[in-house]
Parts: C-alpha cells; structure tokens; sequence
C-alpha cells in the first residue's frame, strides 16, 4: 500500500468534531496518546522480556494508531502525506548523507589553475611571540610565502583561536569552498568580475568568519568537539541558512559536520603540539597534521 492510498482510505474514518472545537486538536491530541502508547509497551518490554509474548503485536498496532493519527493531521493540515514522507527522506539524506564523490564538483574547475585552491598542498603554522609579548600564529604557505597576517587568540582568555585557520583549511578540503582560503593563498577568482565579488569578496570571507566563531561558540561548551562523531542539526541548520545564496549552498548538512569535525580533529593536534604543518588535499577531502 502506498502512502496515497492509505490516506486516502484513513481518513474514510475521521470522526466529525464537536462544534466549536478546532479540528486539529482530536488528531493531535490522539497522537500524542499513542505515542506514549508505544513507549508503554515497549517499558513493558524491557521489563518483562520473553514473559511479555504479546510485545510486539502489540507494538504493531500501536504503531498503526501513530500512523493513522499522521494521516489524520496531514489531512486536516491540508497537506499529503506521500510528500511530507519524502521531504522527510531528503532531509534525512541531507543530514546523515555525506554528497557521493561522484556527484561533488570543485568550484573552480573552470577557472585557469592560478586561481583554483590547490588540490593538494601544505601549509605550516608557527607559534611566534612579538616583541610586545603577544602569542601570535604565522601560517605560511608551502613556498614559504606568509598566507595572511599573524594571529592572536583575540581574547582576553587564551583558547588558542588564533589557530582556527584550520577550520578554513578544512572547509576548502572537504566542501571545496573557502573564501578566506582563496585569500589566504592568493587564489581568488579575478578572471569573473562578478564570482570575484560574491563569492571570494568580503561578505562572504564575513561569512565564512562568522560560521568559524559561530562554530567555536558551540565547540567550546562541547568540550572541543573531543570524542563527538555528530554536531546539533539546529547549528547545521543555521550554517545551511547563513550560505544559501553562496555557491556552497549545494552542500548537504553531512558535509558541513564532516568538514567540522575535520576541522577540529587538526585544530585540536596543532593546538596541542603548539603548531606544525597541515597536507590539504581536495581530492580525499581530507586535511591532515603531518
């Protein structure tokens, strides 16, 4: 039976409801119940085991009574629950789904070789102090160029921020975008006008900027993202909002926590070993502490 049909034959048997009463609220309500029906059972389950022979015919139909009252509220929401059963199957793959390799496409592919990030190159941060005591962080390129301005923490509370250009690092290796990456390696699309403005120029380097501390916010309450294989959907969800008019905007939430979690994989590694050098490689989306 497809999900058409079984609407279509549910609410056959929707009840008219008391006038004056929002038509909404019974099939609401009846889903709440039944949910806490299931979680009844399955308490019963756990607690009585093999004894409990009856668990999962019961399950079954409670399940039923769950999926009877999702038809019901669909309905009377005006919507149908063949599309709202595949929307929930895109964003479930948008979230647990990183892009198949086949289907990424780098950026600049088009563009000529000097202002495409490079496929796979290294980059080193050293650990400096300046002669008025500040604790800075110089990355230099892998012809030993400097790649943008030394680095402080910029806080009165050292949290080693000043090595968070590894958390662009990794965006270029696994999303194959990073404005602030084309700027620190001098790879900005000059040869287009109008991608060179918007999407290498300011705003979205401020994005990108912004999705970084956003980030850091979070990592820091989350012990650094130390040992955590998964980041909220809410924050992904904020990232997908802040780059949808960007050309990154194609990518799913999966890739984003990848890239995250990659990110903070090597910041945590250069921050305990006080610096040290870093292979991108966009081809395995990977960014790697040598």
């Amino acid at each position: 039976m497809d999900f058409q049909r079984y609407q279509q034959a549910a609410i056959k048997t929707l009840q008219p409801t008391a006038p004056g009463t929002d038509p909404v609220l019974v099939p609401l309500l009846g889903l709440a119940g039944e949910a806490g029906s299931v979680a009844t059972v399955y308490k019963k389950l756990l607690r009585d085991g093999p004894a409990f022979e009856q668990g999962k015919q019961q399950l079954r139909e409670e399940l039923g009574d769950v999926l009877w009252y999702v038809a019901a509220l669909t309905h009377r929401f005006g919507l149908s629950l063949e599309d709202v059963a595949a929307a929930s199957l895109e964003k479930t793959k948008d979230r647990w789904r990183t892009t198949p390799h086949a289907e990424r496409t780098h950026y600049d592919e088009a563009f000529p070789e000097r202002e495409q990030i490079p496929r796979k190159t290294t980059l080193t941060f050293t650990p400096t102090v300046t002669d008025g005591g500040r604790k800075v962080i110089v990355l230099t390129r892998e012809d030993g160029k400097p790649a943008g301005d030394p680095l402080t923490s910029a806080s009165r509370v050292e949290d080693d921020y000043r090595f968070h250009d590894a958390f662009h690092l990794a965006h270029a290796a696994v999303l194959g975008w990073s404005p602030v990456t084309r700027f620190l390696l001098g790879r900005k699309r000059k040869s287009h006008p109008d991608t060179d403005e918007n999407e290498d120029g300011g705003r979205a380097i401020a994005i990108e900027e912004g999705i970084s501390a956003l980030v850091f916010s979070y990592a820091a309450r989350h012990a650094y993202l130390t040992g955590l294989r998964h980041i909220d959907h809410e924050l992904l969800t904020t990232i997908g909002h802040m780059t949808a008019h960007l050309e990154v905007g194609a990518c799913r939430a999966a890739d984003w926590e990848r890239a995250i979690l990659t990110g903070y994989a090597a910041w945590t590694q250069l921050r305990q070993q006080g610096g040290g050098t870093v292979e991108l490689d966009l081809d395995r989306q990977t960014l790697t502490v040598l």
